[in-house]
């Protein structure tokens, strides 16, 4: 009701669903999920009373691009569980889970350090970093496959856009470009002036009127059943709420791969 009145802002009103839903900061694998809600990387101002400049936020990530949508409703429809096990499913990824949290924070510490550790002692390869916010956001458009959603910080923590800690983050293979602070859209000028501006947008007229539709994908009626389907919006089975029970397997070592999966594969939050 707060919400609906304007009384709290779009941010507070995401951190309150995302805490309702069982997310939080103190697990990599339930972190706090917000949207990407801009799609306009390129210009050199940044017109938030153009509506084109925002992303859909009726669709899931991985479907904003039309093209990706035909592939997405193919996989679907012609996967086929010969164990009648593992139900179909659009994306066999997530859009929130424990190294994608890393990938956006891997300048800061402790973040660094976990990252480290998921890639058994080393950095991992500059060309999968977290380098560049118009390029994440192109690589998104382009592969049906990558469907990350961001993480609070976006919209409030400037310093985890800059390498403060002169991390040897390697060299992209391409440009020889060394991976150092992220590049960020030609609209903002300083990691400062890239928050500022990406805050204003999340509290934008725009994004007001559109949230719900987001909400009802995450948090909400899209997440699971009919209304999921027709949406594109099925993830792989582990990720729902009460899909599988641990406490029934006998078979240790099957636990133990579901409670890694489970882990590591991201999660659906709990449907509000």
């Amino acid at each position: 009701q707060k919400w609906v009145n304007r009384e709290i802002s779009n941010f507070d009103y995401l951190i309150q669903l995302n805490t309702m839903a069982g997310r939080t900061y103190n697990d990599l694998a339930q972190y706090p999920v917000f949207p990407w809600i801009l799609r306009d990387y390129t210009s050199e101002e940044l017109d938030l009373n153009n509506p084109a400049v925002f992303r859909d936020l009726s669709k899931p990530i991985g479907v904003v691009n039309e093209k990706n949508a035909k592939a997405v409703k193919e996989k679907y429809e012609n996967f086929e569980d010969p164990l009648g096990i593992i139900d179909k499913f659009h994306y066999g990824t997530h859009y929130s889970n424990a190294a994608g949290v890393m990938h956006y924070l891997i300048r800061v510490e402790p973040f660094t350090t976990l990252h480290i550790q998921l890639q058994s002692g080393r950095f991992d390869c500059a060309d999968r970093q977290f380098h560049s916010i118009p390029a994440t956001w192109q690589a998104l458009m382009d592969n049906p496959n990558d469907v990350k959603e961001l993480i609070p910080e976006f919209f409030y923590f400037p310093e985890f856009l800059e390498n403060q800690n002169g991390f040897n983050l390697g060299q992209l293979q391409m440009s020889k470009e060394v991976v150092n602070d992220v590049v960020l859209p030609k609209w903002a000028h300083s990691p400062e002036d890239f928050i500022y501006k990406h805050r204003k947008a999340l509290e934008s007229e725009y994004v007001s009127a559109h949230l719900h539709e987001w909400i009802d994908l995450i948090f909400g009626y899209k997440q699971r059943g009919p209304a999921a389907v027709e949406a594109l919006n099925v993830f792989y089975y582990c990720t729902y709420e009460g899909a599988v029970d641990l406490d029934a397997l006998t078979d240790e070592k099957e636990k133990k791969a579901l409670e890694g999966m489970i882990n590591n594969f991201g999660q659906t939050p709990c449907q509000l």
